[in-house]
This record gives C-alpha cells, sequence and structure tokens, in this order.
C-alpha cells in the first residue's frame, strides 16, 4: 500500500501555536514500523488548474502570491508563507495520488489531508485548499469513475466539503460530527449526523452503522475518500468525544467492512487530531494505516 507524505514542508508556526505540526513527521515514522511493508512517496504539488476544480482562481491567487488580507490570514490560523502554499499543493496532491493508487491496489493513504474546512472562495480552520473536494473532482475529469462518496469522520463537520459540493449529486458527502462543536454555523452535507458531547464507543458505532447504510441506500460510491479523523479520541482537546482507541478501531474497520462487501476502493486522509497527548493521536492514525494496509492486502487477494 502507498502512503503519501509532505511533512518535510514544514510551517513556520510562531512559538505556542496550537496547531501539532510535528504530529505528521510522527506518524511517517510510526508506520514505517507498524507496517513494515508500507511503499512511503513524496507528496507531488497540486497546480493551479487542479486546484481550481474546487476554488476560485482569485482565492487561488491570493494564496500563491502572498496577498491574502490579515482577516484571511486569522480565519484559516497560519500566518502566510511559501512553505504553506507548498505544503497545502503537497496536501491536495498527495490525497490525488492516494486516489489513484487506491483505485489500482484497492487503498491507498495520505499521511496528512482531509482538510475540509476550506471552502470554494476562502480557506479557515487550518484548512486552505479542500483536498477531498479537489481529488473527487480530478478523478472524475480523467474519467476514472462517475461517483465518489466523502465520508468524514472527522469531530468537526466537513462544512467547506459540503459547500463546494452542495448541487453537486455526483459526490455524495457524510458527515458524523460532534453537533455543537466547530463549525458553529453548519454548512449542509448529503448526510449529517451530528452528535452529542460526551458520546461514547456504542452510540457512535451505532450512528456510523446506520449513516453507512443510508448512504449506500441512497448512493453507491465507485470511490470513498475517507476522512479518519483522529479527534474523536477521549484524550482530545478539541473534540468533546469519548471513543477509546477500540472504538476508533472499530469505527475504521466499519468503513473497511463497506468497502470489501461492495468492493469499493478507499483513499485515506488524516484529518484532525489534537491530543493533549501527541502520542495518542500518534497513536490513533498508526492504527488507522495498519487497518487499512489490512483492507489493501485482501484487495490485493480478489
Amino acid at each position: 500500500m502507498k502512503a503519501f507524505y509532505s511533512d518535510h514542508f514544514v510551517l513556520p508556526l510562531p512559538a505556542g501555536h496550537r496547531f501539532p505540526m510535528r504530529k505528521y513527521r510522527m506518524i511517517r515514522e510510526q508506520a514505517a514500523r507498524a507496517v513494515p511493508s508500507l511503499e512511503f512517496a513524496e507528496a507531488p504539488a497540486a497546480t493551479d488548474g487542479v486546484l481550481a476544480l474546487a476554488h476560485h482562481p482569485a482565492y487561488i491567487g491570493r494564496v500563491a502570491s502572498g496577498t491574502l488580507s490579515a482577516a484571511e490570514q486569522k480565519a484559516i490560523g497560519f500566518p502566510w508563507s511559501p512553505e504553506m502554499v507548498e505544503r497545502s499543493r503537497r496536501s491536495a496532491g498527495a490525497t490525488i495520488a492516494a486516489c489513484r493508487s487506491a483505485m489500482e491496489q484497492g487503498c491507498a493513504v495520505n499521511l496528512a489531508g482531509g482538510t475540509h474546512h476550506a471552502q470554494a472562495e476562502r480557506g479557515e480552520g487550518f484548512c486552505i485548499f479542500n483536498d477531498a473536494a479537489i481529488a473527487a473532482r480530478l478523478m472524475q475529469a480523467e474519467r476514472r469513475l462517475q461517483r465518489v462518496a466523502i465520508v468524514d469522520l472527522d469531530v468537526h463537520q466537513g462544512n467547506g466539503t459540503a459547500a463546494i459540493l452542495q448541487n453537486d449529486d455526483s459526490i455524495f458527502t457524510l458527515s458524523l460530527h460532534g453537533q455543537n462543536n466547530y463549525p458553529f454555523d453548519k454548512a449542509c452535507s448529503d448526510l449529517d449526523v451530528g452528535l452529542p458531547d460526551g458520546i461514547e464507543d456504542e452510540a457512535y458505532l451505532a450512528a456510523l452503522q446506520a449513516a453507512l447504510a443510508q448512504m449506500t441506500a441512497r448512493f453507491m460510491p465507485q470511490l470513498i475518500i475517507y476522512l479518519a479523523g483522529a479527534d474523536p479520541h477521549q484524550g482530545d482537546r478539541l473534540g468533546r468525544m469519548q471513543l477509546s482507541f477500540a472504538g476508533l478501531a472499530a469505527r475504521d474497520e466499519m468503513v473497511f467492512a463497506l468497502a470489501r462487501q461492495h468492493k469499493i476502493p478507499v483513499a485515506v486522509t488524516m484529518a484532525g487530531g489534537y491530543g493533549r497527548n501527541i502520542e495518542d493521536t500518534v497513536t490513533v492514525h498508526v492504527q488507522t494505516i495498519t487497518l487499512a494496509s489490512r483492507f489493501a492486502a485482501g484487495w490485493q487477494h480478489h
């Protein structure tokens, strides 16, 4: 299974910034130990033309040229830098590469990505370009497939993805998220499941099972882009949910079981994770990558 990384494009952030930039290098190092067969590849950079499948050209231009306003940078949560632009292009490129690889090998992972708050004409919530929306549209433009589902299990609603794809019935957006958590103005996904603060494994998994069943009844995807956020974990600073490591493994397994049943390739992105203990966040992500590699191994046998 291929794993696309971009963690060597590091954002210069002010001291004490709450975005866990070092998480990405840690994920790559620990995944290499957990899954010795992983094939690592550097993420390619997405061009302006590819980014424009989901974003307004004027916004792409402001990001690229460093002319974002102070308000725009504040909404994103990162100060502008050339590294920020490069990293954002690579993160989108990694999800595109993971989709192409998944179509051939059953599954592939982007060791970053899941930047689901980015809107067509602006960034927000640590997200500059919306990798899932871009990649889904590019797979269609390359005529690899017609129907894509974006299954977003980050603790925060995928509002940017929902807004960008609102009138696109060829891409199904499913978001299972904390109802009372950021973003406070929710967008409208094809299927939104808002969950209460403090939810635990059993209730979460029941809600997910019902959501996946509803999705496949309404829409049968030819590819799933899976945002496997680590932030529903009970140790997360921003998540407000109470899922255990085992609960999160069961969550991932539920997505892969659905994909296995219907023979749907899966491209996995890491999405959010803000553990009080960064090692916990990395553990959740590496667990997802390990389960993804088993799914890919099973795919090879058919």
